[in-house]
């Protein structure tokens, strides 16, 4: 990435790349960034391209990419295999679609759920409760408080 020499301490990289140092170790652990050599006992140094590397964990992180994804990304860097980093988007794609589906779901229960206990009166149970507990894993879909779940 660049000319400057290795010259970062693991503390001093850590602030540069704005993450702390066992971030840094755990990323070496899995793979993510690698370990450079201990010169005859001296002190491990980074430089400008392991910054930049953890720059690229950080923001495929932001994306939504889990470690192993990102570890299989970096082994495409290279840039000759676009389609198939193209490949491992798309998945990312699909996945943040289906979640985006199930958040939309989950609003229009949470708001047909406010509606009912905003129209709510009197001394029964509230429509929310009721509905949450007649819908706990192996209860039918309605309950016998007349709460459709």
């Amino acid at each position: 990435m660049s000319d400057e020499p290795e010259n970062l301490t693991i503390g001093a990289f850590a602030k540069a790349a704005g993450v702390n140092v066992e971030t840094i170790r755990f990323y070496q652990h899995k793979g993510l960034l690698p370990l450079p050599a201990r010169p005859h006992g001296r002190i491990r140094r980074y430089g400008p391209a392991d910054v930049a590397r953890v720059s690229f964990v950080k923001a495929a992180q932001r994306l939504g990419f889990n470690l192993d994804e990102i570890g299989g990304l970096l082994k495409l860097e290279d840039g000759a295999h676009c389609s198939e980093a193209a490949e491992v988007a798309a998945h990312r794609l699909a996945d943040v679609r289906a979640r985006i589906a199930d958040l939309a779901r989950i609003e229009a229960v949470l708001t047909s759920l406010l509606g009912k206990c905003q129209a709510h009166q009197g001394n029964v149970s509230c429509p929310l409760i009721a509905a949450l507990y007649c819908c706990e894993p192996g209860q039918p879909q309605g309950c016998e408080r007349g709460v459709a779940c």
